[in-house]
């Protein structure tokens, strides 16, 4: 009996760590999708977090259409969900440019030079997460 017991706990676990679906506490079905799964940066770097006291910051980022970020770099780990539009990001040290669209999710490049650009017709709305070294800053701005 109890190897049935764990069997069927371990199909039960398994079948939620897909993902696929998940109950509420009153059984009604919810649906969860995973919408990214990266080991490494928009650049290809591994992803690496702070070593001491984790802050996590989040913001909504609003960028007019045909704005232009200056060119700046992230200390510690960024992450962005686009909410709607579409951003062109360039790392300026290599000139390699990715572009995001509505529903794609971005890990920023750390500690290399880069710029976004809206090159959409409608404002690139972001939601932005931010792991960092309590009350470090994370983005700096190139003089």
């Amino acid at each position: 009996m109890r190897k049935i017991l764990a069997s069927a706990l371990l199909l039960t676990a398994a079948s939620f760590a897909t993902g696929a679906h998940a109950l509420d506490s009153s059984g009604t079905p919810v649906v969860v999708t995973p919408l990214a799964s990266r080991t490494t940066t928009a650049s290809g770097q591994p992803i690496t977090l702070p070593r001491k006291n984790v802050q996590v910051l989040v913001s909504a980022y609003d960028i007019a259409p045909g704005a232009t970020l200056p060119v700046h770099r992230h200390p510690f780990a960024r992450y962005a969900y686009v909410e709607a539009g579409t951003l062109k990001v360039t790392n300026v040290e290599t000139g390699n440019s990715n572009t995001y669209k509505t529903g794609d999710f971005i890990i920023e490049m750390i500690g290399q030079w880069h710029q976004a650009t809206n090159i959409g017709d409608g404002p690139v709305k972001l939601l932005v997460i931010d792991q960092v070294e309590e009350g470090a800053k994370n983005t700096e701005l190139r003089q």
